[in-house]
């Protein structure tokens, strides 16, 4: 039985292993328990960078041990999967670690910073227009409307790669190996 009580230290120690990550996407992604074979098989495929048919057996073999001996144990023990007959599947417990598994992409700028300089820019576009920079032909109304569509717009991108780069939403996990 895992544990429910997990520190977020713990988790991110759980979660620092690709493999983990990896095995928790899988089974975000499947809607049954899914066998260790086959976790096996898509782990080595996303962690090689190959189609699940081009894993090698002994690929195959590496990860399913690994997963086997070291990652899964440590997952059951936190409360994230259950392991019963060689099946795995996502433990009661771990939708209250959902607030974790956002992968944020390398080389990208925080959402926060990104609203900050979206916000400055709309501010000074309104101080401008408040001191009659811009043409008088467009209403003020028209320039509030375009600093609401610039913050709405950014909104749904955000809301759009947030979900994108999630464990278990679709694909591979963000942070497999694409080559």
């Amino acid at each position: 039985m895992g544990r429910t009580d997990v520190s977020r230290d713990e988790l991110f120690q759980l979660l620092s292993s690709h493999r983990r990550r990896f095995a928790l996407h899988a089974c975000r992604a499947a809607e049954t328990p899914i066998s260790l074979s086959d976790l096996a098989e898509r782990v080595a495929a996303w962690e090689y960078g190959k189609d699940v048919a081009d894993v090698t057996s002994e690929e195959r073999r590496r990860v399913y041990t690994s997963l086997q001996q070291t990652h899964l144990p440590a997952m059951e023990e936190a409360g994230i999967v259950k392991v019963e007959d060689k099946a795995v599947d996502l433990a009661d417990g771990a939708d209250a670690f959902e607030v974790y598994l956002e992968v944020v992409p390398e080389n990208t700028i925080p959402w926060g910073v990104y609203y900050l300089g979206l916000s400055v820019v709309a501010a000074a576009l309104l101080a401008l227009v408040a001191v009659g920079v811009y043409p008088d032909s467009i209403p003020d109304l028209a320039w509030a409307g375009l600093v609401v569509a610039m913050f709405g717009v950014s909104a749904v991108v955000h809301l759009w790669r947030e979900r994108k780069s999630r464990l278990g939403f679709g694909g591979p996990p963000p942070d497999a190996d694409s080559s």
